[in-house]
């Protein structure tokens, strides 16, 4: 087991404070999303006392590999620690089923709520609250779709390799390796790194057909799918 941000740390130290753990992978969107109220989570409330832990357990080639995984925390202005998991060991110990997954741990270390996919960001913070004793506002929605009981709209399944076709969606995204160009619905995007990057943002929900080729030097793993508002 690897760590970035932190040396090392044993879940058996953390008794007496909270502890968020996310199990997440940089070539998921849906990961994506939720990074930002992980971090200000971790910005907000570690004088506190909670602790925000990352378990990075990667699908793709790309978010296997350590150099990549450790670039995309860098360049993800993560602060947190992390607990890279190349082999799911942890991934197997939580007996987890997805990305994201949030575990919200009392200071006993008593499993006190757990919620799989994005959301729910209003009901974890004012969990996090109770179980410190303290109160304030909440971390504003980063989207319009994340705003309590917005509705979403159900979007097209990630597709292997590089898609060509229908989708919807409120923004589709490429799981990229390597460097070179992307050409999408007519138009060129520069892929620098690793990662999945998006391709084609909507303001909502949207039924819309995705032309994509990968130029030289660029691999596509899969296409991906977010939801936007209805």
């Amino acid at each position: 087991m690897k760590w970035a941000n932190v040396a090392m740390l044993r879940m058996d130290q953390q008794k007496g404070r909270p502890v968020l753990v996310e199990f997440w992978d940089f070539c998921r969107v849906n990961s994506l999303r939720t990074i930002p109220y992980l971090q200000a989570w971790h910005e907000r409330y570690e004088a506190d006392g909670l602790r925000v832990i990352g378990i990075h357990a990667g699908a793709f080639p790309p978010s296997q590999r350590e150099d990549d995984v450790r670039a995309a925390i860098e360049r993800l202005g993560i602060t947190y620690p992390v607990a890279i998991d190349p082999d799911w060991r942890l991934w197997h110990d939580y007996g987890n089923k997805g990305w994201p997954a949030r575990y919200l741990w009392t200071p006993d270390l008593w499993l006190h709520s757990y919620h799989y996919g994005e959301g729910a960001y209003d009901e974890t913070e004012r969990e996090i609250q109770e179980l410190l004793g303290v109160e304030a506002d909440l971390v504003a929605p980063v989207r319009p779709e994340d705003e309590p009981g917005a509705g979403v709209g159900q979007v097209t399944p990630e597709q292997t390799g590089t898609y060509n076709g229908p989708y919807e969606a409120g923004s589709a995204w490429a799981v990229v390796s390597g460097s070179g160009t992307l050409r999408v619905n007519g138009r060129e995007l520069a892929v620098e790194h690793a990662g999945c990057v998006p391709l084609v943002e909507h303001e909502r929900h949207t039924a819309a057909v995705l032309e994509l080729q990968a130029g030289d030097g660029v691999t596509v793993h899969a296409v991906q799918f977010a939801p936007g508002v209805v």
